[in-house]
């Protein structure tokens, strides 16, 4: 199946609160209360998604039409650690996970800011999320670490980054030529 990686639309919300909630069960059962995943709904996310900035929401959608993954980016918001750029989130449906979307995705994002003059971009990970290996393979630097909480509960998660996002682009795509 191929795949095109496009700017969101306002339209794309409801898909996007989809593949944003099932993400999130599916990666972070185990790791997050069952009560906070389970609360988690379509509706409630579509409505955070319906006024997306289109300069700011990649989607991955398949030959059918349907979104399977997504990535938000813009200014790295703290301004504390030297980077202007920051991806605030990628997610992609389970099923098509370790398919190359994910690369794309970060690529997308990583020219898209170069092409705003952006020169470096920050991303927040849980520890305990299983894809954190996925960032990993490029090499970023370790930022720091916090705490986020989730229903009382903390969570580790480190602040990785990359300085020279034209390196980052250079890299996802020598990645995206072996596959």
């Amino acid at each position: 199946m191929n795949y095109k990686i496009r700017k969101a639309v306002n339209e794309d919300a409801k898909q996007i609160a989809v593949v944003h909630v099932d993400s999130w069960r599916t990666t972070y059962t185990g790791i997050v209360a069952d009560a906070y995943l389970e609360s988690l709904t379509y509706e409630s996310r579509e409505k955070r998604w319906q006024s997306i900035d289109p300069n700011s929401v990649f989607v991955a959608e398949n030959d059918k039409g349907q979104i399977v993954g997504f990535a938000g980016f813009g200014p790295e918001r703290t301004k504390e650690h030297g980077f202007d750029g920051e991806l605030y989130a990628i997610y992609l449906l389970k099923e098509v996970q370790r398919t190359g979307i994910g690369r794309r995705l970060v690529k997308a994002v990583a020219d898209e800011l170069i092409r705003k003059n952006y020169q470096s971009m920050l991303l927040w990970v849980m520890n305990a999320n299983p894809s954190k290996g996925f960032y990993e393979r490029f090499s970023p630097e370790k930022i720091t670490e916090d705490v986020y909480t989730i229903e009382g509960t903390g969570h580790q998660e480190t602040a990785l980054g990359w300085r020279d996002l034209p390196k980052l682009s250079a890299a996802l795509k020598r990645k995206e030529g072996s596959l």
